[in-house]
This record gives C-alpha cells, sequence and structure tokens, in this order.
C-alpha cells in the first residue's frame, strides 16, 4: 500500500508541474471572435470576470497536436486536431481537480484533470483536417487517443468525450 501512495503522490506531483510548465497561452487577452470556449470555477487566470473566454483564433494560437484514431461514433478512423487539453487548463491557470464539460445541449461529462496529464487528450477543432460544424460534434470535441491504449477503448474514456463543447467548469 505505501508504494501504491507514493505513486500517486509522484502522479500528483508530475501533473502539477506540468501544468504550471505548459505553454502560457494568451488567456489573458480578450478574445476577438466568437466566444466558444469558457473555462470557469477554480482557476486563477481570467480575462473576463472569474472566467476565461477564448475564442477559436486563440485555442488555434496554442500548439497543435493531432492523431488518428477510431472512435465509436465513425465508422472509419478521424484524423483529430487541436490543442492538448492540459495546454487549455495550464492557459486558465486550473487548480481543481475535476472538469465538468458541457456540450450545447447542456449534456455534462466529467472527468479527472488528472486524464489531461496521463493522456495527450485533443481538444479537436479539426476533425480531418476541417472545422467540425455543430452538426458534426463541432466546433469543438474532448478526444481522448483511443487506439493508443486498450485502457482508452472503454465506456469510462468514451463518456468523458464530450462534443459541441462550450465550457469546462473546474471543482
Amino acid at each position: 500500500m505505501l508504494l501504491s501512495r507514493r505513486h500517486l503522490i509522484a502522479c500528483l506531483a508530475a501533473a502539477t508541474t506540468a501544468l504550471a510548465a505548459a505553454p502560457a497561452a494568451h488567456a489573458q487577452d480578450q478574445p476577438k471572435g466568437r466566444v466558444v470556449l469558457t473555462v470557469s470555477g477554480k482557476i486563477s487566470k481570467a480575462n473576463a470576470a472569474g472566467k476565461v473566454e477564448f475564442d477559436m483564433e486563440m485555442l488555434a494560437a496554442l500548439p497543435q497536436h493531432s492523431f488518428t484514431t477510431m472512435t465509436p461514433w465513425y465508422k472509419e478512423p478521424r484524423k483529430f486536431t487541436g490543442p492538448l487539453l492540459r495546454d487549455v487548463l495550464a492557459a486558465a491557470g486550473v487548480q481543481g481537480k475535476v472538469i465538468k464539460a458541457v456540450a450545447l445541449n447542456d449534456y455534462k461529462a466529467e472527468l479527472p484533470v488528472d486524464d489531461s496529464i496521463r493522456f495527450p487528450v485533443v481538444l479537436a477543432r479539426l476533425m480531418d483536417d476541417k472545422p467540425m460544424p455543430v452538426r458534426d460534434k463541432g466546433p469543438l470535441f474532448i478526444v481522448y487517443p483511443y487506439d493508443s491504449q486498450e485502457t482508452l477503448r472503454s465506456e469510462r474514456y468514451y463518456n468523458r468525450s464530450a462534443w459541441q463543447l462550450k465550457s469546462l467548469e473546474i471543482e
């Protein structure tokens, strides 16, 4: 049991360090375009009253990552591109442990902040190199690299993959 506690402490320390070391986004800048994502709750940076608002240009300014993966929602593998979720959280100065992802239709998915450290979760803004319309799970979609680990090919992680994302509430 002691070894697993040490492992947990080491993982939490690594997560904190990774979030602190993630690229500084320009979250303090004001969005120039339509706000597509709001991060609120336990955050230390804000560009609006108690929250961080991002437009698509701000999300595109963060380092972009891509992977191709099968999902339960498409018959063929799809390529997803966007900033890592951990970089978006770092830009907002996230200090909580739980993310409540809220979609345009008010669907809510809960995921641990630690997922953003353990896995290269992408806040996809492009699918197959094209912006995603709302009718096709856009404009933003939390996507895990399902094909990279068998563990990720489960209902647990599929349920954490909110599409038509509009906000992240940090607890």
